[in-house]
């Protein structure tokens, strides 16, 4: 894209009105979705002296490679004085700053000589890529420069590499209003998605994702159900206590459909059963196999807030977190105190270990007819805002670090191929 800039009319005094001043070229690449990070360290031997009063000021700049084939700054070094042997310091940098998650893009790298009026002294430069600098300190990562630079360390950081080898995600869903009168958000309407339904179908597509076989247990609370009209605030929405598991989004949506006809909502609104509910299973995994991830759809009505607060701090030392949505018109301030973000949340003198929940107003990102989702990409990244420090605090403060990456995938009928 090509800006061209003109003076208008408040530069009068600094130039002619609409005189052509250049043009501005921005490129835009689309970003990988690769979360390693890289530290490295280098070294310098035997460079060349540059300086006529002393030896060198070597300082490194690395350049990403563009697809069109020009090169971007994504790093510059510290300048280490006076010296022909330096020993730069460790840095860390995103693999998609530095060739945006592709392993064999060249990595340009260039050694300059500092000089205090900006006019730096060019020593040299080599090329490189991920791969070769993934090697490691070896023969293959000394590279001749006015003698010498060197590889001294690269150790790759996948701690943003936040989806668990199984989760599990919980639809409870707040039940209250008859689902008969228009009024209710849980409307059973011929022609559109209630706000429930909704909320449910839009954040489930997001976070199903990170559900490694997509069988989603679904509960919901605030019922009568049948024969006897039983009240429970933990029932299957699929009517199976003993397999609550639905298949994937859709099955979940067609289990609280189901609910809807078969049980009868009533108060109160009652979280802790649910929160301790998740949290029996939490308890029971606790090598960092499994991360647990409970969403809750909710009207903003809560009438267990000293139980539900005591829940989420006995939850806050176990693998798991909490997203609330409130769909609805309501005040959600209980939802915002649950939330945690500005006051700790705490029960009876004891503070939460850490913060395990996020909530989310749903209204903030639909459109005036609360028929259709302004931004979902807005939408999935305040739901997944707080998700990936909540769980590489859990895994960090036990000590759990990740499994080692599967190998690359090979394409059938493609030969393997082995590093020598």
């Amino acid at each position: 894209m090509r800006l061209k800039l003109v003076s208008d009319e408040f530069s009068h005094m600094r130039g002619i009105q609409g005189k052509k001043c250049g043009t501005i070229i921005v490129k835009a690449e689309e970003l990988n979705n690769c979360r390693e990070s890289v530290m490295m360290q280098f070294c310098g031997n035997k460079l060349d002296k540059k300086d006529f009063f002393g030896k060198s000021d070597p300082f490194l700049v690395f350049y990403r490679s563009n697809e069109d084939g020009t090169f971007t700054i994504c790093h510059k070094t510290e300048v280490v004085k006076n010296t022909l042997n330096p020993v730069w310091q460790a840095f860390k940098i995103p693999v998609r700053a530095l060739c945006n998650g592709d392993y064999d893009r060249t990595i340009k790298v260039e050694v300059y000589d500092w000089d205090r009026d900006g006019s730096h002294d060019f020593i040299g430069e080599f090329s490189t890529s991920y791969r070769e600098l993934s090697r490691g300190q070896s023969q293959f990562n000394v590279y001749e420069v006015s003698l010498c630079v060197t590889l001294l360390s690269f150790l790759v950081d996948i701690e943003h590499n936040i989806i668990p080898t199984s989760s599990d995600c919980v639809f409870p869903l707040s039940q209250t209003g008859n689902p008969a009168q228009p009024t209710s958000l849980h409307y059973m309407s011929p022609y559109q998605l209630n706000a429930y339904a909704m909320a449910l179908k839009a954040v489930g597509e997001i976070i199903q994702d990170y559900d490694s076989d997509k069988m989603f247990p679904a509960l919901g609370f605030g019922a009568k159900l049948p024969p006897d009209g039983r009240i429970s605030h933990e029932f299957a929405l699929n009517g199976n206590p003993q397999n609550p598991y639905c298949a994937g989004i859709d099955g979940v949506m067609e289990a609280y459909y189901q609910s809807l006809k078969s049980v009868q909502l009533y108060g109160p609104t009652n979280f802790s059963p649910v929160i301790n509910h998740v949290a029996r299973y939490a308890a029971s995994v606790k090598d960092g196999s499994q991360y647990f991830v409970l969403l809750i759809i909710t009207d903003g009505v809560i009438s267990d807030m000293a139980q539900a607060k005591e829940s989420i701090v006995n939850a806050s030392c176990l693998p798991m977190s909490i997203i609330i949505v409130g769909v609805g018109p309501a005040e959600f301030d209980a939802m915002v105190e649950l939330d945690g973000d500005e006051v700790r949340i705490s029960s009876r003198g004891r503070y939460a270990e850490r913060d395990i929940v996020q909530f989310v107003p749903f209204r903030d990102y639909i459109d005036r007819t609360g028929n259709h989702i302004l931004s979902m990409a807005r939408l999935a990244k305040d739901v997944l805002a707080e998700i990936p420090d909540q769980f590489l605090s859990y895994m960090r403060t036990r000590g759990i670090k990740p499994s080692p990456a599967p190998p690359p995938y090979t394409p059938p009928g493609q030969p393997l191929q082995t590093q020598i």
